[in-house]
């Protein structure tokens, strides 16, 4: 991605360090931070420093590669509680555990040196994979088209080209028109905090809608597709993402829209017969109750929305049938959500 004429992936390592973009932050100012262990890295992943499936997984590998350093490789204790406290961070993401046993196998082969290649190795993976899902899915957007997405999967979920939004950013680099419907996506806003945000960097006409103006929009003949990321995907095509993305799959079907998951092969997870398999985390009632933002002096500050006194429901993610998703969109072409489980070889699992 670029900011401001220079170029930036959304996580990396350098000097033993891992830095990310700090999306909470974001669009307000623009800031990297600095994580120098797993402690440091996990706590980024809990409070959503860093989102979306792919930057997570491949923050988790780094943070992973981290644990075997300046370690005895007999000594595997502190790897092990490393691997664990990583992995519990967030449940629902399979990119998150694909990369820790990635890197825990290599890192018990050849120590900090072969778990940090294998980190890189998997970031790298990412954006190719990204970059594959931009040129399939640009085939599938006319000129002229109208997308809504929800959440964020563009540069900001991945290391960098994203998912979701990566077939938009090569359309509009080939020259078509495109108008995308940002969903704002409560609680957490990051439709209308980071997908916006990046729409705006890349110059791609927009406009913000809550929520629940989908149906109304959809209604009256407003959108060509949907495209939405993924953070879990199961053998029978049924897939996690952020919490919503039922809620516009139901209106897709109903109102004869194609809806498109896009997702690097990582996302699925192998070990799952269907969706109502899939963990789904439940986040902190305070995302629900209250706003964070910036006032007019500048200032970031938190509001309550809610009556006090009331509680809050806050599920992290939903879970689409994938018999309402009309394809996958992937590195390796389109798939079918019944033919899934037939990709298990091309993911060497």
């Amino acid at each position: 991605m670029r900011v401001q004429g220079i170029d930036y992936r959304t996580v990396w390592i350098k000097n033993d360090t891992i830095k990310i973009i700090n999306q909470n932050r974001l669009p307000f100012a623009f800031e990297i931070l600095d994580l120098p262990d797993v402690d440091s890295a996990c706590e980024a992943i809990v409070r959503m420093h860093v989102r979306g499936a792919g930057a997570i997984g491949a923050l988790a590998g780094y943070a992973m590669a981290l644990a075997f350093k300046n370690l005895n490789i007999n000594n595997i204790d502190p790897p092990r509680e490393a691997k664990r406290k990583i992995e519990a961070t967030r449940p629902t993401a399979r990119n998150l555990f694909y990369a820790t046993e990635k890197v825990w196998t290599a890192g018990m082969e050849g120590g900090y040196r072969k778990a940090k290649e294998t980190a890189e190795m998997l970031a790298e993976e990412n954006i190719a994979e990204g970059r594959a899902i931009a040129e399939y899915g640009e085939s599938l957007i006319p000129d002229e088209c109208h997308i809504m997405t929800h959440c964020n999967a563009g540069w900001l979920g991945f290391v960098d080209w994203g998912s979701a939004l990566a077939p938009i950013y090569m359309a509009h680099r080939k020259g078509k028109k495109i108008f995308v419907y940002v969903s704002e996506t409560r609680p957490r806003l990051q439709g209308a905090r980071l997908t916006a945000w990046e729409l705006t960097n890349e110059g791609i006409p927009h406009a913000i809608i809550s929520d629940g103006a989908s149906a109304f929009i959809m209604q009256n003949n407003k959108v060509d597709a949907i495209i939405t990321g993924a953070d879990r995907i199961a053998l029978n095509g049924d897939t996690a993402n952020k919490i919503g993305t039922l809620d516009k799959a139901i209106l897709a079907h109903h109102y004869g829209i194609p809806f498109y998951v896009a997702a690097p092969l990582s996302t699925i997870d192998f070990n799952c017969p269907d969706g109502t398999k899939i963990p789904i985390e439940q986040r902190e009632e305070a995302e629900v109750l209250f706003a964070n933002g910036i006032n007019q002096e500048g200032h970031f500050v938190s509001v309550r929305l809610a009556s006090p006194g009331s509680s809050a429901i806050n599920p992290a993610f939903d879970v689409t049938p994938g018999n309402l998703i009309n394809l996958f969109i992937t590195s390796q072409g389109f798939i079918k959500p019944e033919v899934i489980s037939s990709l298990k070889e091309k993911c060497h699992v």
